[in-house]
């Protein structure tokens, strides 16, 4: 099949063999690195979905872990305030209530530095696609350029007035 297209381009070129082999390698060439950027994208934008992935499972690992902490916490704030019958303001208790509000708003903070760090890793993904699309677009556009160069008659010189 490569006999028939070096043919092809030998003869609309009006060129010798060599420079339609020339040619049709170049092409070739072209397409392969056109492919190879394209799967390149790809294999990056699986990679940082993946590398997302397992950062929510990490992030919701920490949640947990920091949830149980403050869980045992609480609850050993509350037997000791039992234990002891404090009640009112000052009190175990309320310290307690207000230790555990400053807890969950920082919980919120770190979730939603977590959620923004997953959702920055998924937008690079995709970036990651579409500049490899761009890359093969541009090698792509290059290659045909080179391609049609190959084929184009020399540009006429006007002589010198001298």
């Amino acid at each position: 099949m490569s006999f028939g297209i070096v043919a092809a381009l030998a003869a609309i070129g009006g060129g010798s063999a060599a420079v339609g082999t020339a040619v049709a390698a170049t092409a070739v060439g072209t397409g392969l690195s056109v492919y190879g950027q394209v799967e390149s994208g790809k294999a990056q934008q699986d990679a940082l979905e993946e590398q997302a992935r397992q950062e929510k499972i990490a992030a919701e690992g920490r949640e947990l872990q920091r949830r149980q902490e403050l869980n045992k916490v609480l609850a050993s704030n509350i037997v000791s305030a039992s234990m002891s019958g404090e009640t009112g303001e000052g009190s175990t208790a309320s310290l307690s209530l207000e230790s555990a509000k400053q807890v969950g708003t920082s919980e919120g903070m770190i979730g939603l530095s977590e959620r923004l760090a997953e959702a920055q890793t998924l937008r690079r993904a995709r970036m990651a696609r579409g500049t490899a699309g761009i890359q093969a677009a541009s090698t792509l556009l290059k290659g045909v350029g080179t391609v049609a160069g190959a084929y184009s008659p020399a540009p006429a010189t006007t002589p010198k007035k001298g």
